[in-house]
């Protein structure tokens, strides 16, 4: 594995990368169903796009394409818990609503509604894709006080970086496989995976991973022997975040 320079000196990472967050849409669009599909391709063509992953990074692109949009929602790509024992409680861990719990609910009422406008419904869209992403990166439900890992400093081949940016992106770039690559080898692993629930249970599952499975190493240093324990875990929740993105186009976008 290349950890690469300018992975090294990029600024604080907000969730999966760009391969995790595009793995994630391309997993969960395999698994639409024709009406949700027809519907979410009509919704994608308002923003210029043709795939679910062609929008998939969007609301961290914001950051450079539309800071003050991206100021507003910039708490929506993580949940801070108040305590370890990982159990959500809105009133100490989204206040105002400002978290990735609520902000799924929000934006997938929106995009439920027909009533909405349709670039509003569109943009809706994309906002889901990711924070669904998001609140399945173990980091972004985390307990500690440490912004996700960011402020958690560590080394990888004598190089600085933070354990926020290994989850991010270096264990999945470790792989070489562009996105449609590691979708496809994803999907075809074939054995059952968890779906269902609520997002504030997606995001107590990513807690008790951040807390219970390693991902916090015992030295400062990340080895090969790290990732090959860590990775089965971000590679199984990349397809539960893609089901369950899937269930929740299909539900939000099927029948009337």
């Amino acid at each position: 594995m290349v950890l690469s320079v300018a992975l090294l000196c990029a600024p604080p990472a907000f969730g999966w990368g760009p391969l995790g967050h595009r793995v994630v849409a391309r997993l969960a669009e395999a698994q639409l169903t024709p009406q949700a599909r027809a519907e979410v391709q009509q919704l994608l063509a308002l923003r210029g796009a043709r795939h679910l992953s062609d929008v998939a990074t969007w609301a961290d692109d914001l950051r450079d394409t539309d800071p003050v949009l991206f100021a507003r929602t910039k708490r929506l790509h993580f949940v801070n818990f108040h305590s370890r024992d990982c159990l959500y409680d809105p009133p100490h861990d989204c206040r105002d609503g400002e978290c990735a719990v609520a902000a799924i609910e929000k934006y997938s009422a929106i995009l439920a509604n027909r009533a909405n406008p349709p670039a509003e419904r569109a943009e809706a869209l994309a906002f889901v894709v990711h924070f669904v992403g998001d609140i399945h990166q173990p980091l972004h439900a985390d307990y500690r006080h440490d912004a996700g890992g960011n402020d958690y400093q560590v080394r990888w081949r004598g190089r600085g970086t933070n354990l926020h940016r290994i989850w991010d992106s270096t264990m999945l770039d470790s792989t070489h496989l562009s996105a449609a690559q590691y979708s496809r080898t994803l999907l075809a692993e074939g054995s059952a995976i968890a779906s269902g629930g609520t997002p504030a249970e997606w995001a107590e599952e990513s807690c008790r991973i951040d807390r219970d499975d390693g991902v916090y190493p015992s030295s400062r240093f990340i080895d090969h022997a790290y990732v090959e324990r860590e990775l089965p875990i971000a590679e199984r929740r990349l397809r539960q975040a893609g089901a369950r993105l899937a269930e929740l186009l299909n539900r939000d976008l099927g029948d009337d």
